[in-house]
């Protein structure tokens, strides 16, 4: 494997100089060559930087930057580079004075610019031809995952003793691995994860709590992102990870509790093994080349997972929920560790799994693609005395939303039901008509009491 030059961070810059993985330009009137060049360090080296407010021969000259500025790059490589890629662009002062700093990788080559590949030789930007082209297409086949299986500076010595332990727990519990021997080198080497004493990056993000891999979770007062009642990113190792990302949604949702022959048993919202599968999914196969990071967001309608890994092309969710399809490893090392834990149980079966426990529990489900990755949504059940309901009276929702609070306005009543102000004005009529309402005070300052 090519060893690829170390980049440094911006705090640690004193003097800034060209090279095979670095360009430097003086301003974004450049723009078009800096896209060129970041796909000419991509095709070379996988990742690279780009410098705006620079000259070639390293002097600083500044550069304008605005917020319009960054999107305005952010944008040109996203959308000018196929595959897309995601680069991180923010404002760095270099001796006093205002600059742009591009941070960016991939792993799928070859990439693109404005419909042409190209490749770093020096400090020059080459353009590839079609042999060379074909070169790329056949590696590309032959190693569908390279990110994952690369090299790093970690050494077994760097791994999390407890997680580590808690993984041999769970795989000699459901006997999927043979320990080979003692020692954690041994069982690495024997999950293909570690190489000459060093860890891979699979390796990393599975038993390392220094990594690249977070999780962005938050809870939303509507069915929108205006307004959020709590927000939470985790860090640490992917098996830990899914601990606390579990955790939370469980302590989010709803339960409500059934009684069966003095038993009292507490039942959740949304099925366990559907949360779980879909949270597994989201690390297993997603993109980690992209820098942005998986997403938990709980509406008061639904929950939505997010992960920025897309499907492969002509391949839907349709194909998987049907069981035609076999399961496309994105990052096959990261599978297999989780299937020898048991927590997967059969690769291409995930999504047909949530499906099935969702329609059993009456749960509305939804698989979409977007452009910058994937999704799953959990329809919630409109909760009313403490029970969940697939499709309770609205006037009887109203109650319930006054009772739990007296000053509650009819917007977000609106917004909670997913209905219009005026259908919610008109229930509000009935119930006060009925006797079931009355309205103290004024509509500003005022308050509901419920009979």
């Amino acid at each position: 494997m090519e060893k690829i030059p170390a980049i440094k961070g911006p705090e640690e810059l004193d003097r800034i100089e060209e090279s095979e993985t670095s360009e430097l330009k003086k301003s974004t009137a450049q723009l078009k060559e800096a896209v060129i060049s970041v796909t000419a360090i991509l095709n070379k080296f996988g990742q690279g930087e780009v410098y705006f407010g620079i000259k070639n021969d390293g002097r600083v000259v500044g550069q304008d930057v605005s917020e319009t500025t960054i999107r305005k790059i952010s944008q040109a490589i996203s959308e000018n580079i196929e595959p897309t890629i995601y680069p991180k662009v923010e404002k760095l002062t270099i001796t006093g004075k205002n600059c742009i700093h591009v941070v960016f990788q991939g792993i799928e080559k070859p990439y693109f610019a404005y419909g042409k590949a190209y490749i770093r030789i020096g400090e020059e930007d080459r353009q590839l031809y079609s042999r060379e082209l074909g070169k790329f297409f056949l590696q590309k086949n032959q190693y569908p995952s390279p990110w994952e299986r690369d090299i790093t500076q970690k050494t077994a010595k760097s791994i999390d003793s407890k997680i580590f332990q808690e993984f041999l727990v769970k795989a000699r519990h459901v006997r999927r691995l043979r320990q080979t021997g003692r020692d954690a080198i041994s069982i690495l080497e024997k999950l293909n994860i570690l190489s000459n004493s060093n860890l891979t990056r699979a390796a990393e993000l599975l038993f390392c709590n220094d990594n690249t891999l977070e999780v962005q979770a938050a809870v939303f007062a509507g069915n929108d992102k205006t307004t959020f009642l709590d927000i939470q990113k985790f860090e640490g190792t992917l098996f830990s990870i899914l601990k606390k990302s579990e955790k939370y949604i469980l302590e989010k949702i709803y339960w409500h509790v059934k009684i069966d022959k003095l038993e009292r048993d507490e039942i959740p919202e949304i099925p366990i093994p559907a949360i779980r599968e879909a949270l597994i999914n989201s690390l297993c196969h997603r993109d980690y080349v992209n820098p942005k990071g998986n997403e938990i967001a709980i509406f008061k309608n639904r929950i939505e997972i997010y992960n920025p890994g897309s499907f492969p092309e002509g391949l839907t969710p349709e194909d998987f929920l049907t069981g035609r399809e076999r399961s496309y490893l994105r990052n096959p090392l990261i599978a297999e560790t989780l299937y020898k834990t048991g927590d997967i149980e059969k690769w291409g079966s995930g999504l047909k799994r949530i499906d099935n426990v969702c329609k059993k529990a009456q749960i509305k489900t939804d698989f979409q693609l977007l452009k910058t990755g994937f999704l799953v949504t959990f329809y919630r059940k409109v909760m009313v005395n403490g029970s969940p309901k697939s499709s309770p009276k609205t006037e009887n929702i109203i109650i319930q939303l006054m009772q739990s609070d007296k000053h509650i306005t009819t917007e977000s009543i609106a917004e909670s039901i997913g209905i219009s102000k005026r259908a919610v004005l008109k229930q509000i009529y009935k119930l006060k008509k009925q006797g079931k309402l009355k309205r103290i005070g004024p509509s500003k300052g005022g308050y509901w009491e419920v009979f």
